[in-house]
């Protein structure tokens, strides 16, 4: 009878990923599978425990976890689950609580992932009960919905370690099958796609040439510094010559505009969060203090860092080198509302 419920369980198993090809050609192809923010995942398990719990009775619990993508190739999950059965008047419950690592294969809209997590397990039994470490291994597989939404389901088998030997044991093991909803805190940005501007067409010369037109008003412009141009990789140096501060710094000291300004830092997703927020201030920070020591009184500049927010594109290189390169546009300094007044000749 335990053989048979592990092999409905496998079974079932089988029968999802068979059927996840066909649903995935169902997705709508634009759905962006590349998501950095934090992520919810309500789940219900079937679980086959241990004989000496349970007998052969397999029964469902009810779980809740909170994951978020590391890495291109890596996912961390934290939660837990719990379950109860009655067999042969017996009451058993199990409750887990752990960390969960898993390693995708991809970042398509079809996910295949290998599993490993650890955690505490408690087994309670009507005369006893006991709280032990365990260890689990898995199979699983993620299918995107939607740019927020997608579906988990996974395979693991769980070992814990009794180690008082309350139930006469020193190990225990179970299998579960596991079904999760999961939900994306914040919406993916998308690229934004330059827009093709054809050329204005050719004026034939006349007798005269016409008068020269009137300048333009001046109108505000946002002027976008790579982070690659200004700072070596992972620095907040500013290298030499900077030209285009130059620009900026003789617009705010010659009177074109006498307004205060903000300069943005921005990061790639490469690293923590944590250290990427720290390195865009002190970038923002650099040109700051760059342009006050070319005349720019400091009380008109505010620097700003905002991290690995606010992406421009989105990557999926798996080699470390392509994918810096591919994120190079997301490592900027923007210096926003400055009055650029431009003039004809």
């Amino acid at each position: 009878m335990k053989v048979t419920c592990v092999r409905n369980i496998f079974a079932a198993a089988a029968v999802l990923v068979s059927m996840a090809p066909s649903l995935l050609m169902a997705q709508t192809p634009t759905v962006i599978t590349d998501n950095p923010s934090w992520y919810i995942m309500p789940s219900i398990s079937v679980i086959d425990p241990d004989s000496r719990f349970a007998g052969s009775k397999n029964f469902g619990s009810l779980g809740l976890r909170f994951g978020k993508a590391i890495s291109p190739s890596w996912d961390l999950q934290l939660g837990g689950t719990t379950g109860r059965v009655t067999n042969n008047g017996i009451r058993y419950e199990q409750s887990a609580l752990g960390v969960d690592a898993l390693y995708l294969i991809n970042r398509s809209g079809f996910r295949p992932f290998l599993l490993a997590g650890i955690g505490a397990e408690r087994n309670k039994l009507p005369t006893a009960s006991h709280t032990s470490p365990y260890v689990n291994l898995g199979v699983g597989f993620q299918l995107a919905l939607s740019d927020q939404w997608f579906l988990q389901t996974d395979l693991r088998r769980s070992r814990a370690f009794q180690r008082d030997n309350t139930f006469g044991v020193d190990r225990t093991h179970s299998n579960s099958l596991n079904f999760g909803l999961s939900y994306y805190f914040d919406k993916p940005v998308r690229p934004q796609m330059a827009q093709y501007t054809p050329p204005a067409p050719a004026v034939a010369p006349e007798t005269s040439p016409p008068p020269p037109p009137p300048p333009p008003p001046a109108r505000f412009e946002r002027v976008t510094l790579s982070a690659t141009e200004l700072f070596a990789f992972d620095s907040a140096v500013l290298a030499g010559p900077q030209p285009k501060l130059d620009d900026i710094a003789r617009v705010l000291s010659a009177g074109q505009y006498n307004g205060n300004i903000t300069v943005t830092g921005y990061t790639d997703r490469l690293g923590s969060e944590a250290y990427n927020q720290r390195l865009s201030q002190r970038r923002a920070d650099a040109v700051k203090a760059y342009l006050t020591g070319k005349g720019v009184s400091a009380d008109r500049l505010t620097a700003v860092g905002r991290g690995e927010t606010n992406p421009v594109v989105s990557c999926n290189d798996r080699q470390r080198a392509d994918l810096i390169k591919c994120l190079a546009p997301n490592r900027r300094v923007e210096v926003e509302e400055i009055v650029i007044e431009r003039r004809v000749n």
